[in-house]
This record gives structure tokens, sequence and C-alpha cells, in this order.
């Protein structure tokens, strides 16, 4: 067995690997209004606007958690992939479900709430791979090995 890898950032990198994912995250959301049979503005403004909302929420979601992550030394790729899964997750989850059922006017009904549940975390899914490509192209423009 070798040597374990450690891994090392700076704060220009972690800038810029900020900045690659909201971009990210702005082109993302113009090929979902693609579909639509929007015009060039829109799609620019699609642009625009998903990569400033993209750099806030990167900023204050996944950022105190990679903070977290990188304290404690948990700094590879995987780590990476995983939580971007796992915040992806719990987002998408937390909207669909109402926060998770906490915030419903009415309970529903059993068959309903499965099929909300299931169709929450399917959903949830298909966006958490895509988050986790978006965490593992920012780790990989953030860190380097030591």
């Amino acid at each position: 067995m070798g040597a374990p890898r450690r891994y090392g950032t700076s704060i220009d990198r972690a800038g810029l690997a900020l900045g690659a994912g909201a971009l990210m995250l702005g082109l993302l959301t113009m090929l979902l209004l693609l579909p639509g049979g929007h015009g060039a503005q829109a799609l620019a403004l699609g642009l625009v606007l998903g990569t400033l909302f993209g750099a806030l929420a990167l900023t204050v979601l996944a950022g105190p958690l990679w903070l977290v992550l990188h304290v404690a030394g948990i700094r590879g790729p995987v780590a990476a992939a995983l939580a971007g899964i796992v915040l992806a997750l719990a987002l998408f989850v937390a909207a669909q479900t109402r926060g998770f059922g906490l915030f419903d006017a009415q309970p529903l009904a059993s068959d309903v709430a499965l099929f909300r549940w299931v169709g929450a975390l399917l959903t949830a899914g298909l966006i958490a791979i895509l988050a986790s490509g978006i965490a593992l192209a920012m780790w990989r423009i953030a860190y380097r090995r030591r």
C-alpha cells in the first residue's frame, strides 16, 4: 500500500472552481430552456440568471459542506461526488415533498404519499447524478496532489 493521497487547494483555485460550477449550472439552466422553443434572448437570460443563482446556491449551500469536509481532511474525488449527490438529493426531495412532509397543509392518503415520495426520489436522483458530475469537475479544478 502506498502513502495516502493528500490533496491541497488555494483560495484562487477554490474561486475558479466556484466560478466553473456556477457556469455549469448556468449552462444547465439554458439547456433546460431549449426544448421550450424560447428565443435567443430567453436562452441568454437563462444562462446569466442560472449562473448568478448557481453561484449563490453553491456559496450558501455547498460552501459550508465543503468547508467541513476540507477541514476534516476528507478531500478526495469520491467525497466530492458523494457531497454533490447528498446535497442535491436532500434539497430536491425536500422541495418536492414540502419539507419532507413537515409543511403539508393536509395529510395525504398513504397511496398518494407513496407516489409523491417515489417520484421525488427518482427525479432528485437524476438531478443528483448531474450534481455529482458538477462536484467532480469543481473538485478537479480546486484540488491538486501534494
